[in-house]
């Protein structure tokens, strides 16, 4: 099965999110229905909405390393239908957030000690978004769930074998990041700046503390319907946005943003490693969005600069997702 094609059935949900040359996460769709015996009656929700990404270093400079692949997925619930916005009640809207990410070497094969490890996680969260007029808010704990317990790298080894790709060979896999679980707190404030016509320019901060912990300063421009009055959530590795709740506007739109964060420290790149964070870390990303009557098309590349000083050059990612009704 050609590498382009199996990307594209992962964007449709169709295989889990792996391949030969893209490694992301297994695919894992939360339940569809909110168990409202865990709310008190008067604030039972049911879901008004939807979203995911597919995120694949072979769909953006065609490499298989560092940044290799990541899928996301969230779910949300509120009590009331959506209105456009977020609700200005904290807790009124409730995200369901999962995914998994792997993270190797650029090696493989061999194992460099200056390189990165392998290391694979996945998520489980439960976010909340609420908003002040265009000040947007979302804040939110993720379950990290990291090492060979999430049994990823057999996953890998597995789909590799399948597609005749390169396997990862004990010297790598025997040295991944160990078993760990963190609790990740992770928030986000924007507000949205009309500049004229369809674009809209916003700036944002990000914190997160947990398996990694950074503060995040960045912006999105978007040239276009896409994101107008829908709910949006914050891709992790690339920080591209992608829709939850869609009002499903025909018309192509464009995204553009960049962000800046410092680290302050990573389970993925210890100290006690020998590994040394680069100052800042550094995001450049753009994407293409198509709506039509019932389906949609998103692709979206990011630079991603390097995250430790003896990472040999910085990356790109692709992020894809189709959605097709028929």
């Amino acid at each position: 099965m050609p590498r382009w094609l199996l990307a594209v059935l992962v964007a449709l949900n169709v295989l889990p999110s792996s391949g030969m040359a893209q490694n992301a996460g297994p695919q894992i769709e939360p339940v569809t229905e909110l168990d409202e015996s865990l709310f008190p009656p008067a604030t039972k929700r049911r879901q008004i909405g939807h979203g995911r990404l597919f995120t694949n270093d072979f769909l953006g400079d065609q490499y298989d390393r560092w940044q290799t692949g990541s899928y996301t997925s969230s779910r949300v619930w509120a009590r009331d239908s959506w209105q456009g916005r977020a609700p200005p009640g904290f807790g009124d809207l409730l995200e369901m957030r999962i995914g998994g990410r792997i993270i190797t070497p650029e090696n493989l094969r061999t194992f460099v000690p200056t390189d990165r490890p392998w290391a694979g996680s996945l998520n489980f969260g439960l976010h909340t978004h609420w908003s002040r007029g265009n000040t947007e808010f979302a804040l939110g704990s993720d379950l990290v769930v990291i090492g060979p317990q999430t049994q990823l790298d057999h996953l890998q080894e597995l789909l590799h074998d399948i597609f005749d790709a390169p396997i990862p060979r004990n010297a790598v896999l025997s040295r991944q990041i160990g078993n760990q679980v963190w609790p990740t707190l992770v928030g986000e404030v924007g507000h949205t700046i009309q500049i004229g016509g369809q674009s809209r320019l916003r700036p944002y901060a990000e914190l997160r503390a947990g398996d990694e912990s950074l503060v995040r300063f960045g912006a999105d421009l978007t040239i276009g319907t896409y994101g107008l009055d829908e709910l949006m959530a914050r891709e992790n590795v690339t920080g591209q946005r992608y829709r939850i709740v869609q009002k499903e506007i025909p018309g192509i739109s464009f995204v553009l943003g960049a962000d800046v964060a410092h680290v302050f420290d990573s389970v993925y790149l210890l100290s006690s490693r020998g590994f040394q964070l680069t100052d800042t870390r550094n995001r450049v990303r753009a994407g293409l969005h198509w709506q039509g009557e019932t389906s949609s098309v998103f692709y979206g590349a990011t630079w991603l600069d390097r995250e430790f000083t003896s990472q040999r050059e910085s990356q790109v990612v692709g992020s894809v997702r189709l959605e097709f009704q028929f």
